[in-house]
């Protein structure tokens, strides 16, 4: 048996490569069918994201050709382009690989918790579609736990790194508390969203959201209980706000240099903490030049994000360790199915012969022979068929001279036993 890994991800292409090879929930029930029948695999799941599609297949035998012919056909990819930009794991390798992306140890941001959501809705997907056998059961399941107690056991996501919450443990750092501050919120994206949630976590008093559509600010102000206000009305209540937190597509800043500065008067000179997340920027960098505002930009918040990534970086070595002993428990699982596929083979041997010679007996009861001989003889013939393989495997051992294999024949025969 052989476990194999195709993968595409944000380390290996471009994301107009990625998107060529990606798979859409409703292509998944006939790109599974055609995977089995073109691959022959065993066992698959396919999980497919913005940064990353991976195919995990079981094969009885090695199918690493088979698996990287079968995607390019699949989505009509040069085979050679596609060798170019994908990686391939095997065994040990894969299952290893299949628990570091569940425990986010292979993202984009290192121990993001996303990736564990759609691994498992892959999983389930897999399972539905019949492709799940107990093989994919038992390393997925263990991916999955892992992944919780690395997420449980490690500070591998205690500390974000994204931008959002770099500017909200700022500003937290800088005032304490937050829960007295007015916070104006310029722009109405993912960011500020993200921006809004963490702060609502922090009990700010008040928030307002400000947009240049006010049905997008609504959308994002309603889960926050922020107020709404146009772009055109932040110069007449800037002065309202104790922290500003921009993030807007516009090309042009938003706010200059002379706005904040009559804010700060109306303000009676206290303080403003401005954080700049728009890239170009919105608030004009003379901003920082007055005595009372206090301007930070993207960059300024790296050395935040530097510190909770190499926090990040101690917690994902020490979830290595972790996810090496999960891997090692799955294998030692994984081999004793050979011994008990083994264990059967031989007790269904045994079976037989004990049969055919137990019938013989019988019969020869029936027929009126002489049960002392008839015992003897069963007892002589079931003995000689049971000692017939070991009694074959000593001699080949000993006329070889591989002193260690008739030692280990020994063991199992139990004859090195008092």
């Amino acid at each position: 048996m052989s476990l194999i890994v195709l993968g595409i991800n944000h380390k290996t292409a471009p994301v107009d490569i990625r998107e060529k090879v990606s798979f859409s929930t409703e292509q998944l029930i006939e790109a599974y069918r055609s995977l089995q029948q073109s691959t022959g695999c065993l066992e698959s799941v396919i999980l497919s994201t913005c940064n990353r599609t991976e195919i995990y297949c079981y094969f009885e035998q090695t199918g690493e050709s088979l698996l990287s012919g079968w995607l390019a056909e699949y989505h009509q990819l040069d085979i050679e382009q596609l060798n170019s930009v994908s990686y391939q794991y095997q065994d040990q390798q894969a299952i290893t690989h299949v628990m570091r992306v569940a425990s986010g140890l292979d993202s984009m941001v290192l121990g993001e918790p996303q990736v564990l959501g759609q691994l498992k809705q892959a999983f389930s997907s897999a399972k539905n579609t019949g492709n799940i056998g107990s093989n994919f059961e038992r390393l997925f399941q263990q991916s999955f736990s892992i992944a919780k107690k690395v997420r449980t056991d490690t500070d591998i996501g205690a500390n974000s790194v994204s931008v959002a919450y770099s500017a909200v443990q700022l500003a937290k750092h800088i005032f304490g508390s937050l829960q007295q501050s007015h916070v104006l919120l310029i722009g109405a994206g993912e960011t500020i969203e993200l921006v809004g949630r963490h702060l609502k976590e922090q009990q700010v008093s008040r928030m307002t959201v400000a947009n240049r559509t006010i049905s997008r600010a609504k959308t994002v102000a309603e889960p926050l209980e922020a107020e709404v206000i146009t772009l055109a009305q932040v110069p007449n209540h800037l002065s309202e706000a104790d922290i500003v937190i921009t993030s807007t597509a516009s090309q042009l800043p938003i706010l200059g240099k002379g706005i904040v500065e009559r804010a700060l008067r109306d303000r009676r000179q206290k303080p403003m903490f401005m954080v700049d997340l728009a890239v170009p920027r919105d608030i004009e960098p003379e901003v920082s030049e007055l005595s009372d505002a206090y301007l930070y930009s993207v960059d300024d918040l790296q050395q935040i994000i530097e510190q909770n990534m190499a926090s990040r970086q101690d917690a994902a070595a020490e979830a290595e360790q972790m996810i090496a002993q999960q891997v090692e428990h799955y294998l030692q699982w994984n081999r004793s199915l050979d011994s008990i596929d083994v264990l059967r083979e031989y007790r269904e041997q045994s079976e037989k012969i004990k049969q055919k010679l137990q019938e013989r007996a019988l019969n020869q009861l029936s027929e009126g022979q002489n049960a002392e001989q008839i015992i003897l003889e069963l007892a002589n013939k079931l003995t000689n068929s049971l000692i017939h393989a070991p009694t074959k495997a000593i001699k080949q051992a000993a006329q070889q001279a591989d002193h260690q294999g008739v030692s280990k024949i020994r063991g199992i025969l139990g004859l090195d036993t008092d």
